[in-house]
């Protein structure tokens, strides 16, 4: 991935603290981000954050995204009700980097209850490094996306 690509982040209410420090995190590898919110610890509904970053993404505002909730299981399955998202739920490095490499993952989710900063920040370093292979996997993310719209 080529540095400066703008990341769309978004999280819920449990998804905040780890928002924060993986704006910080991002900045750090040298991409930007534009946050969606949550903005504070207040509850929330994990889709009302969803939806306008796979919106974004979809119109080709963000290529990329990253969201955030307690489990990542409620932003996961908002994410991939869009055709063009394809969102996987990452809790370690060696998935992150399969996700991007097999299916062309846009959109890295992440559980904020069960990592800790380093291991997010392990998770969106192989995110962020691996590209999509190409070759017998092409077939497949088509195959999703055909999925997705019917």
């Amino acid at each position: 991935m080529e540095k400066g690509i703008v990341f769309a982040i978004g999280s819920d209410h449990a998804g905040f603290q780890l928002k924060e420090a993986m704006k910080v995190i991002i900045k750090s590898h040298g991409f930007d981000f534009y946050d969606f919110g949550a903005f504070t610890e207040n509850s929330v509904d994990y889709p009302d954050f969803a939806v306008p970053l796979c919106q974004s993404i979809e119109k080709g505002s963000d290529i990329y995204g990253i969201l955030i909730c307690g489990t990542g299981n409620g932003m996961a399955m908002t994410a991939n009700k869009f055709p063009g998202i394809r969102a996987a739920l990452c809790w370690k490095p060696e998935i992150a980097a399969l996700a991007r490499q097999h299916n062309d993952a846009n959109v890295l989710v992440l559980p904020a209850r069960h990592l800790t900063i380093l291991e997010a920040e392990q998770i969106f370093q192989a995110f962020a490094e691996n590209d999509f292979e190409g070759g017998r996997h092409v077939g497949r993310v088509v195959k999703m996306s055909h999925a997705a719209q019917k």
